[in-house]
């Protein structure tokens, strides 16, 4: 994984006291300094992406309505813990060790290759083991929060649960072998520097899949198929949580560069940053335009949706295009937001929080774009990648999601629907002083 660079930081700073030439090739960064550098990229980036669960969570809160508002956030931390776990004990080893070319990795503990209480450290893998953990972690749990979004408000909270067990402990690190663990998929050349399709289009599919079998909730659409919209609690949670999830995705997609060892791959990191940055306010500007163009008002919901579908769009390459191509890219992931959540709606599927035309949709369109800016990638190459993925998953899924319906059910009753599922599975409210709560005074 980790590539090392021949233009290193101590010769661009050299060369900056000496007149501006840069030193010559042979100089490189000691050994231990690179490793520091690269082990804080995947610390900070970690944690950055770590924080987008907080984004999701806000997200989701504010788009269900006040009687499911808690629901959504004990969702959200507990599949953030479960795919932490699942990760430990069996997804990193599945992912990521003996792969070579194949198709899985090995069923084992992941474990750390040195720690603090060693006296020396030996530097040969660039980075800190566990740092390298908890970065992949951290978007294991970014895949599964996809799926609640879209499920939300119906979905029973333990089968969902156990279907997050599945999704990060198997379904994810499978796929992911077959790309970041050095498979099938990476030696034939397909190319997804920080997910589109290996983080963002699994979530997607697991969530289609999931709405699909599920059905919509009471009310989403009448008999003749007219769409009743279901207004959020709180925009205000929506558009904090989505500039929460802006924020962290400077993590995502800035430290899958691997490395910061060098004076190259500090300035890939800040190109990676602008282009992530632009590609989002592209897909803002793209759906702002659009939606009062197509419906003469603007919708915030839509307008929140495109910056994410441009920052899910960029994810597959940010690094080669240029910030105008950056634009452009968002751009046409924001336009795509707005054209299928109605699509879905002709189907009567209830995606809550829009996620699937956000992180499918655009995560396909996202991957498939990567030869525009990248001539080391194939258009044939990357339909491949996104298709086998996309069968893999959706046929994974489908086979979960039936065996949880006919067995332990997936669906809450249509009385605890109706009373939220706050009340019905929690016994509490986000905002009691609003609900059944404030009738006991």
């Amino acid at each position: 994984m980790f590539n090392t660079k021949k233009i290193t930081l101590v010769g661009l700073m050299t060369g900056l006291i000496t007149g501006g030439a840069i030193l010559p090739a042979q100089a490189a960064v000691d050994s231990e300094v690179a490793f520091i550098l690269n082990s804080l990229l995947f610390l900070i980036g970690g944690f950055l992406v770590m924080w987008m669960a907080a984004g999701f969570c806000m997200l989701e809160a504010g788009l269900v309505r006040t009687k499911n508002v808690a629901t959504m956030c004990l969702k959200n931390i507990s599949l953030y813990a479960i795919a932490g776990i699942l990760y430990f004990l069996i997804g990193y080893n599945l992912m990521y060790s003996g792969v070579d070319g194949g198709f899985i990795g090995s069923l084992s503990l992941w474990s750390a290759s040195e720690t603090a209480a060693q006296e020396a450290v030996k530097l040969d893998g660039g980075y800190a083991s566990a740092s390298d953990w908890f970065f992949q972690m951290v978007f294991v749990a970014t895949a599964a929060s996809i799926v609640s979004g879209t499920l939300a408000e119906r979905i029973k909270l333990f089968p969902f649960l156990a279907f997050v067990v599945v999704l990060t402990g198997f379904i994810y690190p499978i796929q992911g072998a077959w790309t970041w663990g050095a498979g099938w998929l990476s030696a034939a050349g397909f190319s997804d520097f920080a997910g589109s399709t290996i983080v963002h289009s699994v979530g997607g599919w697991a969530a289609l899949t999931g709405a699909i079998i599920l059905g919509a909730r009471q009310g989403k659409y009448s008999p003749t198929g007219q769409v009743r919209p279901i207004p959020g609690s709180s925009l205000t949670l929506a558009t904090l949580g989505t500039f929460i999830l802006w924020l962290g995705w400077f993590g995502f997609n800035g430290a899958s560069q691997l490395a910061l060892g060098s004076a190259i791959d500090a300035v890939a990191v800040s190109q990676i940053f602008a282009n992530t940055n632009m590609a989002a306010a592209g897909g803002v500007v793209a759906a702002l335009a659009l939606t009062k163009l197509l419906y003469k008002k603007v919708d915030l919901t839509m307008v929140l949706n495109g910056a994410l579908a441009g920052l899910v769009s960029i994810t597959a390459e940010p690094l080669t295009p240029t910030i105008g191509q950056a634009i452009l890219i968002g751009a046409v992931g924001g336009a795509l937001v707005v054209f299928t959540v109605p699509l879905l709606d002709k189907f009567k599927i209830d995606d809550v929080v829009g996620a699937i035309p956000v992180h499918l949709i655009c995560g396909i369109w996202g991957t498939l774009a990567v030869p525009l800016t990248n001539d080391g990638a194939s258009f044939v190459t990357q339909v491949m990648g996104v298709a086998a993925i996309g069968a893999f998953v959706a046929a994974t899924s489908i086979v979960m999601w039936m065996l949880l319906k006919y067995t332990v059910g997936i669906r809450v009753s249509a009385e605890d629907e109706s009373r939220g599922g706050d009340l019905a599975e929690l016994g509490m409210e986000a905002y009691p002083e609003f609900g059944h709560g404030s009738q006991k005074i």
